[in-house]
């Protein structure tokens, strides 16, 4: 795959102990510090990313969430409802 031109900067102090250990691993994999640190922060987010939109249930908890779907009368309680409303808010509506 194709890299795209770096265009944007970016700047973080970084205590001496912290450097060091980074530049070593960057040495070690052959990098540059900078594409290191890329990378790294690149991952780092990604997978932030995924673990806060990606909802993983036993199979349990997978059965008692298809029946409470199932489930026309269930009422969702009310951390579930305050939960919604905050979605609401971030995402706006569906």
């Amino acid at each position: 795959m194709a890299q795209l031109p770096r265009s944007e900067r970016i700047e973080a102090r970084i205590a001496p102990d912290a450097l060091a250990t980074v530049r070593r691993a960057a040495e070690m994999e052959g990098r540059s510090l900078s594409d290191f640190v890329v990378a790294a922060a690149e991952h780092a987010a990604r997978r932030t990313i995924e673990d806060l939109q990606i909802v993983r249930l036993s199979a349990d908890d997978q059965l008692r969430f298809v029946e409470s779907l199932l489930n026309e009368d269930a009422q969702p309680a009310p951390a579930m409802a305050r939960a919604a409303e905050s979605h609401k808010r971030l995402f706006g509506e569906p």
